[in-house]
């Protein structure tokens, strides 16, 4: 039986709009058993989830500290329960590019930032920014380089798959895309169709859901051409009049709600957010989910808030 985000993507009447709700672990350990209290009251999006303090588990990157990758990044992390960034990179210089050898593992391991953050995160922005406006061999090797990589692990990935398969990049920024769309089409939109292909062609009924922070309007038709089901785009970077326009009734996304307004909003004004999304972007038919991630510094107030108006909205029918 189809779950409520497949209904979505495939606009087949849902009953309700789909809700995905994270919480970073530096919310729970910041709050602990006050925030359990607001989550109890909320099952429909938590399943029951009970925080325990003493066996409390979450991926290693997210404890302060240095780790390095099998690409020889070195991730750094200043907070805990927070994500880590790459503050080593392994490409100091153009020529680091020719030397530079694919990790040997094989296991469909595909991280948030397996093609373009890669790129970036080998080489470091400005080296990164400075190679995508040369055009050079060396661009085009390094892009060949992480995309055969990724390509070994699709290939590994591709029997484990069930109904959907989940992926994540940040292709934009605040504004725009880095690279710009011109230059995103020509680099980066063959990678993603060469690797999203691969699903498609093997398992043709596996839905394609791709995370992607940054204004990224531009590009969304191209990532649905490139396989991609459902977007989950930030409403703060991309706008709501863009999303609508680019995507209401064209393309399924799972809208990322305003975290940077979370801290800071009172509950009537998080009330308004969820209600003015949910308006100006529903179709009976579907095509529309809600995420909400909630983090350390939003208050216990505003959390509680955020859940009433969610599960209010996700009954919405225009």
């Amino acid at each position: 039986m189809a779950t409520l985000l497949e209904k979505a993507i495939r606009y087949e009447y849902p009953e309700t709009i789909p809700v995905s709700v994270s919480i970073l672990p530096a919310a729970w350990l910041k709050h602990g058993e006050e925030l359990q209290k607001i989550v109890d009251k909320y099952p429909q999006f938590f399943s029951g989830y009970q925080y325990n303090p003493n066996n409390f588990e979450y991926s290693p990157q997210y404890h302060k500290g240095f780790h390095t990758d099998e690409w020889g990044c070195v991730w750094e992390n200043v907070y805990d329960g927070m994500d880590a960034i790459v503050t080593g990179h392994p490409i100091k210089s153009e020529e680091d590019v020719f030397a530079l050898q694919i990790p040997e593992r094989n296991d469909g391991h595909f991280p948030h930032g397996f093609m373009y953050l890669r790129l970036l995160d080998l080489c470091g922005f400005e080296l990164g920014m400075m190679m995508f406006a040369e055009e050079d061999e060396a661009i085009d090797t390094l892009i060949s380089k992480v995309l055969k990589y990724n390509e070994i692990q699709m290939n590994a990935l591709i029997p484990k798959l069930g109904s959907m398969a989940t992926f994540g990049d940040d292709l934009g920024m605040q504004h725009g895309l880095a690279i710009g769309a011109e230059r995103w089409r020509k680099y980066m939109k063959p990678c993603f169709k060469k690797l999203y292909g691969m699903i498609k062609e093997a398992k043709p009924d596996t839905l394609i859901y791709m995370h992607t922070d940054g204004c990224i309007w531009e590009i969304m038709p191209d990532l649905q051409e490139c396989g991609v089901d459902m977007i989950n785009p930030q409403i703060r970077a991309n706008g709501l009049d863009n999303l609508v326009r680019v995507c209401k009734g064209k393309i399924p996304i799972n809208l990322d709600l305003d975290r940077q307004l979370f801290p800071f909003a009172t509950p009537e004004q998080l009330e308004k957010h969820v209600k003015e999304c949910v308006e100006a972007l529903y179709l009976p038919e579907g095509g529309l989910s809600l995420n909400v991630e909630l983090n350390h510094e939003i208050p216990l107030e505003n959390v509680n808030a955020i859940l009433a108006a969610v599960e209010k909205y996700r009954h919405y029918k225009g």
